[in-house]
């Protein structure tokens, strides 16, 4: 047990890294001026028109790094500074969004998993620390309430890791679109390459955070089995 407080605190203190090195990343790149001079939002509807979507809106939204596509209401969502703005970071970001509403659009396999897996997490997160809590309570008792709380969490750990090949797919799509339609030169490819990798990182190390913390109550779990 004490090995899984380690590992917890190590993912923390990896996913803070991560997380610092994303924001820097952004506002460097959000400093650098995009050679064809387009927009967020310019790049966002030509990506979408050029894969042949015209069914998607592009919207702007408040709040920083708040950027996502809304399946449900076929919404590409941009921060203003993405939506507004000229930069390299705003290149990525916008098309990186898009990319999910190609995903959507050709049916891509991952995202159409995790979409099937939203319902049911959507439910199951109001109750799943509760659950959890009280089963640790009531484990002298009985192990049940622990186990299905341990279940639901498993879950959430799978669909982390389901948004992993969405994401990175996402920003794979994003970069080959930029770099083939002259969005960008080489310089700023790789800018914006580095930028999306950093996103990915928070992906991976919450996947990874999520896994640990799902092995703590396992390991309480079996440690009231033995």
């Amino acid at each position: 047990m004490a090995g899984a407080y380690l590992i917890g605190i190590l993912v923390m203190a990896v996913s803070m890294y991560v997380q610092w090195r994303l924001k820097r990343k952004f506002e460097e790149y959000s400093q650098v001026g995009l050679s064809v001079g387009l927009s967020g939002k310019e790049i966002a509807e030509k990506m979408l028109r050029q894969s042949g979507i015209y069914d998607v809106r592009v919207l702007s939204v408040e709040g920083r790094l708040t950027d996502h596509y809304n399946p449900q209401d076929k919404t590409v969502n941009l921060s203003p500074d993405v939506y507004h703005g000229r930069s390299v970071s705003a290149a990525a970001v916008a098309a990186h969004e898009c990319g999910h509403a190609v995903q959507h659009a050709t049916a891509y396999t991952w995202l159409r998993f995790r979409s099937q897996m939203v319902p049911f997490l959507t439910i199951s997160s109001r109750y799943m620390q509760w659950v959890i809590l009280g089963g640790i309570l009531l484990l002298n008792s009985t192990p049940i309430p622990l186990a299905i709380g341990v279940a639901l969490f498993a879950a959430t750990t799978i669909f982390s890791f389901v948004t992993l090949p969405v994401e990175y797919d996402a920003s794979n799509r994003a970069l080959a679109w930029i770099q083939n339609n002259g969005i960008v030169t080489q310089q700023e490819h790789g800018m914006a390459k580095d930028a999306l990798k950093w996103a990915a990182r928070t992906y991976l190390v919450a996947a990874i955070g999520s896994l640990a913390t799902l092995l703590y109550y396992v390991s309480i779990l079996m440690g009231r089995r033995d």
